[in-house]
């Protein structure tokens, strides 16, 4: 049996386990897990080792290991994949519990700074859901006489004066509910999504050699370079990211892949490159202070020019490499005179993790904590360094910055 949440009452009124289990399958199948394997797994492991008396390994490394895949040598210091994930879990249950899940019996909570999940009947919160504290009624002590003329006003008062506090708080409750607190997220994005021309959506061409699989090619005239029908595995999911985050922003956009993007449609309306820091584009990030230069040996990214110990000096032909590094820039370009952002990695992975980082709340909190309080209204850089761990980035890390 598990104990519930009972504020109030002189004693836990235990709640089974299969009624936990019930609500966890409930709550799965709700919209807002259904969308998300990696929720749902983070969310079903929490609340199984916490029904089985086990809520003392339920730590940030252990999760890392035991949910993600993480290897024993995986340092949560590097790697905010489980803290990320938590705050994700979070938000959607919240999600949940404030439109499909409103009327389940039971409710599953993650409180901040616990990976424990609370479990608690939806009688014991009725309050706490809408906002609204349960106050107190107001009693008149007239001692079987009528109350006298001084007390009357005076309670009246009050009365009026507590339902003005309930109004007062449940209108600001409905008001942060239909437009949430702004984040650093929101703030990144605020000046590209500025105006109403449709932003730019840009993915870059890879270059391939081509040729017949079943037969190894006898010399070099049997490959084929194919320079603009292909494009990366994670640049692909960096547009489908950043075209989903578009969409809930409700702003029009156009995908442009290769060679679509003329510096007119650059000036026309804001951009967002993805993976472009090796095509014809690299010249309109090459002036900024952190630059992905492909034609140094080994491969890395420069600061003002010059050489950095961010590279990867054994990348193979294949590009399967277990890290590589990453830059976001968001600058109002002197060359388009419209805001540019560009998201580009080394390979794919990098950029496959900066497109994470900024469509994902929680990750781009994380990489502005130590920026300058007006960053907002300033250009920047980002350099960011991943993991990759069986084929998949991890969550990337902030290792440079740059506000101007």
């Amino acid at each position: 049996m598990v104990q519930g949440q009972t504020s109030g009452l002189p004693q836990a009124v235990p709640i089974p386990e299969a009624a936990v289990r019930e609500e966890l399958n409930r709550v799965l199948l709700g919209h807002e897990f259904r969308t998300s394997k990696r929720s749902q797994e983070f969310l079903r492991y929490v609340v199984e080792n916490t029904l089985a008396g086990h809520g003392d390994i339920l730590k940030e490394r252990t999760i890392g290991i035991e949910v993600f895949a993480r290897p024993t040598s995986y340092d949560p210091s590097e790697d905010a994949t489980v803290r990320v994930k938590a705050g994700e879990v979070r938000k959607r249950l919240g999600i949940y519990y404030s439109g499909e899940g409103a009327g389940n019996p039971l409710r599953i909570e993650l409180p901040a700074g616990t990976y424990i999940p609370e479990f608690r009947r939806a009688d014991s919160i009725a309050a706490g859901e809408h906002g609204l504290p349960s106050l107190p009624a107001v009693h008149e002590e007239t001692n079987g006489a009528a109350p006298s003329a001084a007390g009357t006003p005076r309670r009246t008062w009050l009365r009026w004066a507590a339902v003005l506090a309930i109004f007062a708080i449940g209108a600001g409750v409905w008001v942060w509910r239909i437009k949430p607190p702004t984040t650093p997220l929101d703030q990144f994005w605020a000046p590209v999504l500025q105006g109403s021309a449709p932003v730019s959506v840009c993915a870059a061409f890879v270059p391939l050699l081509g040729r017949d699989p079943e037969k190894p090619p006898a010399h070099a005239g049997e490959l084929t370079l194919f320079k603009d029908q292909f494009v990366g595995g994670g640049d692909l999911i960096a547009v489908s990211r950043l075209s989903a985050l578009l969409t809930r922003r409700q702003r029009a956009y156009h995908v442009r892949i290769g060679n679509e993007t003329s510096l007119h449609d650059l000036q026309a309306a804001p951009a967002i490159m993805v993976g472009y820091s090796l095509t014809h584009w690299k010249e309109i990030s090459r002036e900024l202070r952190f630059f992905i230069d492909g034609s140094r040996s080994p491969i890395g990214i420069t600061d003002n020019g010059a050489a950095t110990n961010w590279v990867l000096p054994n990348l193979p032909p294949d590009l399967h490499t277990s890290e590589d590094y990453a830059i976001v820039s968001r600058v109002f370009h002197p060359d388009t005179h419209a805001m540019l952002v560009e998201i580009a990695g080394i390979t794919q992975y990098g950029t496959d993790a900066a497109s994470d980082l900024v469509t994902n709340a929680d990750l781009m909190t994380e990489a502005l904590r130590g920026a300058p309080a007006d960053w907002r209204k300033k250009n920047l850089q980002l350099v960011l360094h991943v993991k990759v761990i069986s084929g998949a980035p991890s969550s990337p890390r902030v290792v440079a910055s740059h506000y101007w």
